[in-house]
């Protein structure tokens, strides 16, 4: 009769028959049925409600059961019984019932049916109800479905269901989820009948798409106008709104409102409050609301590990994790993700090798999430390899997993790997962004590979990344450092510009014969408003006079770097060191040198060369066993600066 009983279904189910033949009789009335079929736990105790409910005669013309069968089914992931229940039922139901059963059943199994079962249900002309528009709604937005969302709108206003409560709740979903927030305003205010359902949606979407103000305003006027008073989902709904803001008063205050109305027993605005109180910095508020939570659970205690790691309290947030373990609470995802960037900060890689463990143990090793924490953390370990393992174990990787992948071997010196990698990417579909050429155009750079970079440069103008100022400025070092400065010039002059821009042109002209160009940007950098020159600028400009032995400009730059009180900052000082020495002026390398209040290695390496250079071999020597005396360590270059002393000059 069914393809569910055919012989093959007996052959592998024989303990089937023998228990339905002891244990049929008592289940022999419709309700006991419907509540075999509620209860059911897995797929095989479905199929044998499903075998109970035909050996009593109760199938296929009992509605209601099949209507639950229908939905289990689809909950186990096995639509096609769903829908073969659903057509041999079909014949003894006259109402929207059974339809708006299979809607929400092919809904809850993400199978794309929905809309041909809802344009078959008008095609057959039953009468739609207002249940049939809240499950194809559901539908639309689960798939971002916005063209037959709206279309599914006008059959609601046209039939007069948009008076309906329920499925104007539904509306506020459907266009909350496709990112409409007008549309969800103008259904919003057009409900003639609101209840607290609408209140909590329309706070929740202004919430997490970021509208903080308009969420706030909607949360008071619920509180104060609407003659529904903010539950447990509005409290939950509007404390982001908080975090995201970083107001910790009005997080306060939302507080006190839980404390009146009796909602801080509740573990889930509790979680909450944790989050909200750690992500606005009062650590000792997110802990004392922890430690008040009786009945903490997984999502408790992910919310102190992940605020205590947001306020960079590391140390507390790893205790926290080993008191979670230890009290036998069972990590997650969140949970493991969160601590991995942890131990990172403490440079505690060991500990993550364990994280790792855990991760295999509880099953987690492929969560997307997990994994690109481990790549993240074996590759600032140094460990590529490692690193590599996790990422090729990824069965759906994402743009975080490459981009992290990519940076780990381009910041491990594996600039070859890194190149090859994007390319591996973009053959496995994978689209990459902004986040990609800025972790691989410095590994080009770093080696001087002119064509994958330009390759790379291609392929971000076709994608539109080239006009973000990270990639501009990534392209144009790029350019710079392997010797292209009238590519960089022309990637610098098309793109938005700041100080990095100008610092990597400033530096790429001073290491090249075109010296002046440092000089002229220097300047005009200075003239921009809103635009400081810092360090890289100064260091920059100073070496291209230096290179030029362009000594009135050098001192120019050096009489603005004393106006701006940066003079004797350590790198600009040695900086200035080794401009006049190469323009032959050691007195004036000699003032500078004195004014540096702590120097270091180089700075005692450039006086003894500039002196040894000249011939003042005491001079140099005596600075040598000076630098000794002032407890800096030499290194090789500072006898390499002593033996660099020509032979002429020892003799003279």
């Amino acid at each position: 009769m069914f393809s569910f009983f055919n012989n093959a279904s007996v052959k592998a189910f024989p303990h089937l028959l023998s228990t339905l033949s002891c244990k049929h009789s008592s289940f022999s009335t419709h309700g006991s049925l419907l509540s075999l079929i509620s209860n059911a736990k897995s797929l095989p105790q479905t199929k044998q409600s499903h075998a109970f409910a035909l050996l009593n005669g109760f199938l296929p013309q009992s509605i209601s059961l099949c209507a639950s069968l229908i939905l289990k089914y689809a909950t186990f992931h096995d639509p096609t019984t769903s829908i073969s229940l659903f057509q041999q039922t079909l014949p003894f139901s006259r109402s929207a019932f059974l339809w708006n059963t299979l809607i929400r059943a092919l809904s809850v199994a993400r199978v794309n049916d929905d809309f041909r079962t809802y344009n078959q249900m008008v095609k057959m002309g039953v009468r739609l109800d207002d249940h049939t528009f809240p499950f194809v709604l559901k539908a639309c937005a689960d798939n971002l479905s916005v063209q037959k969302g709206r279309e599914i709108h006008g059959v609601v206003f046209k039939l007069g269901f948009d008076s309906d409560v329920f499925v104007g709740n539904t509306l506020l979903l459907f266009y909350g989820n496709c990112g409409t927030l007008k549309d969800v305003k103008r259904v919003f205010d057009e409900m003639p009948e609101r209840d607290a359902v609408s209140w909590n949606s329309i706070i929740g979407v202004f919430s997490v798409r970021g509208f903080y103000a308009e969420a706030i305003h909607l949360f008071c006027e619920m509180n104060l106008r609407s003659g529904f008073r903010p539950n447990m989902v509005s409290v939950v709904s509007v404390l982001p709104v908080c975090a995201g803001l970083e107001d910790g008063v009005m997080g306060g205050q939302i507080h006190c409102y839980v404390v009146k109305t009796g909602l801080d027993s509740q573990v889930t605005v509790g979680n909450a409050l944790v989050d909200v109180y750690g992500k606005c910095g009062y650590v000792e508020d997110s802990r004392r609301v922890f430690d008040e939570i009786s009945e903490r659970n997984g999502v408790s205690w992910n919310a102190i590990i992940t605020s205590l790691a947001y306020l960079e309290r590391n140390h507390d947030a790893l205790e926290m994790f080993r008191l979670m373990i230890d009290g036998g609470v069972k990590p997650n995802s969140v949970t493991l993700s969160s601590t991995l960037p942890v131990l990172v900060e403490l440079k505690l890689f060991d500990p993550g090798k364990e994280i790792h463990g855990f991760s295999l143990r509880f099953g987690l090793e492929s969560d997307i999430f997990v994994a690109n924490a481990l790549i993240d953390m074996y590759a600032k370990s140094g460990r590529s390899l490692q690193a590599l393992n996790v990422f090729n174990q990824i069965g759906e990787k994402n743009i975080v997993s490459w981009n992290a992948m990519v940076a780990n071997l381009a910041q491990n010196r594996l600039e070859l790997a890194a190149v090859d990698l994007v390319r591996q990417m973009q053959a496995d579909g994978e689209i990459p962004n902004s986040v990609t050429f800025t972790n691989v155009l410095p590994a080009c750079a770093r080696i001087g590979f002119l064509r994958p970079g330009k390759e790379i440069h291609a392929r971000a103008i076709r994608i539109g990344s080239s006009v973000d100022l990270f990639v501009s400025n990534a392209l144009t070092d790029m350019y710079a450092k392997c010797g292209c400065l009238n590519l960089a010039r022309k990637v610098f002059t098309i793109s938005l510009r700041d100080e990095v821009s100008y610092n990597i042109l400033i530096t790429g002209y001073s290491q090249t014969t075109d010296c002046s160009e440092s000089l002229s940007l220097f300047l005009e950098m200075g003239m921009i408003k809103g635009m400081k020159l810092d360090v890289v600028s100064y260091m920059g400009v100073i070496s291209a006079c230096a290179n030029l032995a362009a000594l009135k400009q050098g001192k120019e730059v050096h009489g603005l770097a004393v106006r701006k009180h940066l003079h004797t900052q350590l790198f600009i000082a040695n900086s200035l060191l080794d401009f006049y020495i190469k323009c032959g002026r050691i007195d004036l390398a000699g003032k500078v040198f004195h004014q540096i209040p702590r120097r270091d290695t180089a700075s005692w390496n450039s006086m003894i060369l500039g002196y040894g250079m000249l011939g003042e071999l005491t001079i140099a020597i005596d600075l040598f066993e000076a630098m000794k005396e002032d407890g800096v360590e030499y290194d090789s270059v500072s006898y390499i600066a002593v033996l660099s002393i020509p032979d002429s000059i020892i003799h003279v």
